[in-house]
Formats: C-alpha cells, structure tokens, sequence
C-alpha cells in the first residue's frame, strides 16, 4: 500500500479577502495584485517549485461597497486560470464555479478546454451560491430557496459529467491513410431532461488525459455534506481546532461510504493562515500584528453582515444583545454559518460587539510559531487524520516565503510531503482514479492518472 501523502494548495486572495480589508498597504503586494497577472503567475510558480497540488481561486459574482478588497476587483477563475495554465506545467488550476447562475453545457466546455489547455490540471469547486444578491446580477427577481440550489448544484453535475463522458476513447481516429477523422458508434449524445435542464449533447471536445476535471465542493450544512458525499472528489473546508478536523473528516468520510465510495478517494482539505517566526513567541507576535492592524472593529462589523444576506449590522448598538431577528435575512444566503453564528451569541449571552470580535478570533489559526513548530502541527493533524492537507491562504508574502523555504523542506525530509510531483495531472497528484466515460468499456478503462 502507498504511503499515504500531505496535499497542499495555495489560495491566493490578491489585495484582501474575508477578515483583510487592510492588507493591500503591505507594500510587498502590489495594490493592483487581484487583476495583476504577473502577480498570479510569480505567485503560482513559487507554489508550483515548491511541488505544491493546487492553486485555488475562490470567486463570487455579488459584491457591495462593504466587500473586501479582494472581492470589489479580481479577476474572473477560468479566465485566469487558463493564462496560469500557459505559465506553468504541474501545479493543478482550480477554479469556484457557480451551478446556480452557469448552464451546464457552457460550463462544462470551458472546464473541459481548461483541462485540454493544462494537460490535465484542471478542477471545479462547485458552490451554489451563498450571495442572494446575485440573483439581481442574472435577471431573476429572487434567489433560490436552499433546496432548490442543491437539487439543481445535484442535476448540474449529472449533466456535466455525462457531457464529459460523450467521447470514448479512441472515438477520435483521426488516420489520414484512410481518411477517417471520427468512429461515429463512440460519440454518444447525452439526452437529458430533467427537473431544471435540457440537455442534447454531446460536448465538442474531447475528454483530457485525466479525464475529467476534479471536482471540489465546500459546504458544511448536511445538504451541503451530503452533497460533498456524493459528488465531490475533495473538500474544501474549515477547522479552528484539531477536534473539529477530526469530526468533520470522519463525517465526511462515513457519508462517502454510506453512498457506495471509496471513502480514501475523497481529499479533506481545510484552508488556514500559516504564521512562521523564528521562535513561537515571535510567530505569535506576527501573528497579533497582522491581525491588528489588517482589519479593524468598523470594517469587520460592515463585512459581518455578508453571511447574513448582507444585512447591515452598523444600525444596532453594538453594546446591546445580538439582534437575533437578523437571522431572517440569511434564509437564502449562507444560512448555516449564520446560525451557528447566531445560536453561540444566544447561548453566550453576547452582545453585538462581543460576537463580532469572538467570530473576528475564531479566524485565528493553529499553524502559528518556528517552522518546526508548525510542521509538528500540520503533522499531528495530519497523522490524526483531521486533514489530508491543507490550504495555505497567501495573505502576507514574506509569511508564504517562510513558509515554503522552512516549513515544506521539513515535511519533506519526514516523508510527508512529496519532492517531486508523482504525476503530470491534478488528479494523479491528488491519487485520484480516472473516471471512465459512460460509456468506455470495462476491459479499456484506465484507473489512475
């Protein structure tokens, strides 16, 4: 049996994102750095020489004048990630695509040219859309209600999987001696009609040497675990301690096998802030330093309202109980989050100023002191199986540098961490099977990347 490998991914959130609306004053980070595409690629080829899995590019199609930086302007995923495929060879591209404001056949062509483009690194972190607001930015009076994103988020990749399985191998012949470019009887249209698509098929592009893109997923409701169950190749996720990685993992995982899945073929992927100081007192310094001085309470309470369905909390006083009533105005946006918000703040007896600082910490991370402080944490997760890797988020770049130049070599030298890619595609890298086609015979069907 293969041991079992650390993946890393690199999230890079340019001048800003959630809980950073000051961080573009770094002057180590252009001020242009979310529309900037020499950034992306100095920043994608340092992950990519550090023989990290993944580049990530988080994305949303709502904003208001309260979004952080990040958000207000940044470039939009399969755009970007197609000039990263050009400007690199082996790191995977992933990119968050809405099923709720896309259509299948369109989305399912660009990821499949991402994917013809990148030789095979391309992956799709499917998201239903947390923003209510969008709805307005695609000519729909509301938007939808919880279950009818899922069950859409649940057709939407049906169909775009039967759309990549529209080719078999060797369906493209392609032999001048004979004159024959297509073997018909292996182009297969697709023929569905569903609850919200209709859809011909077949796609007009071919399958890529890893078969089809790799599909992420992030939710934590139990549709959106359920979801993740049952579609997703790895998770995207979130844990402030080890004991939330485990239960989250072990969840994930039980509900993988529960649907029929090999569970080891699911990557638990939670992101974090990585803080890296010469000794752990100094890492916690940085650490309070940056979060002191890259957002501050006013900032922080106008962006608390974006789980809320943006609800504007600047009109409470803060010294008074949490106003509970809010939570109508998330029923259609990230619900989840802000009930757990919402419930802690009843049972705390918080007021409105005291749940904005506690929900402000809880983004504070576990990965924070030496370098070898660090990679006994990230081990310790790892080894107890709260992870099988992790998310580094980019805010600060002197802190990735220090993270790449002392951390990875230690998990390296531990056996952890890879020093050369396994692969050529994401999904090799990842250890993920190739799906066969739909309609691939058993006896041709290739099983790893």
């Amino acid at each position: 049996m293969t041991q079992r490998q650390l993946k890393l991914g690199l999230v890079p959130t340019g001048v800003g994102g959630p809980g950073d609306s000051n961080r573009w004053l770094d002057t180590d980070i252009p001020v242009d750095a979310s529309v900037n595409i020499d950034w992306y690629v100095d920043v994608a080829r340092q992950a990519e020489a550090a023989k990290f899995d993944l580049i990530f590019i988080v994305d949303s199609q709502f904003i208001t004048a309260d979004s952080p930086p990040h958000y207000l302007n940044r470039l939009e995923p399969l755009t970007l990630l197609s000039a990263l495929a050009t400007a690199t060879s082996r790191i995977g591209l992933v990119g968050t695509l809405t099923t709720s404001y896309n259509d299948p056949f369109n989305l399912a062509r660009r990821f499949a040219s991402l994917d013809l483009i990148s030789k095979g690194r391309a992956g799709w972190n499917v998201v239903t859309s947390g923003d209510a607001g969008t709805a307005g930015n695609f000519s729909l009076p509301e938007h939808f209600d919880y279950d009818t994103r899922y069950r859409r988020a649940v057709e939407f990749l049906d169909v775009a999987r039967g759309l990549w399985s529209s080719w078999e191998e060797g369906a493209l012949v392609r032999d001048r001696a004979t004159g024959q470019f297509l073997d018909a009887d292996k182009l297969h249209r697709l023929g569905h009609d569903g609850e919200f698509f209709q859809v011909r098929g077949p796609l007009n592009i071919q399958r890529s040497p890893q078969g089809e893109p790799v599909i992420f997923q992030a939710g934590d409701s139990d549709q959106g675990r359920d979801l993740g169950a049952t579609i997703a190749d790895a998770i995207f996720t979130h844990a402030a301690t080890i004991e939330q990685g485990q239960a989250f993992y072990a969840d994930l995982k039980a509900r993988a096998a529960r649907q029929g899945r090999d569970p080891e073929q699911i990557v638990i992927l939670p992101g974090f802030f990585v803080y890296v100081g010469d000794t752990d007192e100094e890492a916690r310094a940085i650490e309070r330093h940056y979060r002191s001085v890259d957002q501050n309470f006013d900032q922080t309470l106008a962006e608390f309202g974006r789980p809320f369905g943006w609800h504007d909390f600047r009109q409470y006083d803060p010294d008074a109980p949490f106003p509970v009533a809010a939570l109508e105005a998330a029923k259609n946006s990230f619900y989840t989050q802000a009930k757990k918000i919402t419930d802690q703040a009843v049972a705390e007896g918080w007021t409105l100023r005291q749940t904005v600082e506690r929900v402000r910490a809880g983004r504070g991370s576990p990965f924070v002191g030496s370098a070898e402080t660090v990679a006994n944490e990230i081990q310790r997760w790892f080894e107890g199986r709260a992870l099988d890797g992790l998310n580094v988020h980019l805010g600060h770049p002197s802190q990735f540098r220090r993270f790449v130049e002392e951390v990875v070599p230690i998990l390296q030298a531990r056996g952890l961490f890879r020093t050369d890619y396994e692969a050529d595609t994401l999904r090799g890298n990842l250890g993920l099977s190739i799906p066969a086609s739909r309609h691939q015979r058993a006896d041709s069907r290739r099983d790893a990347a």
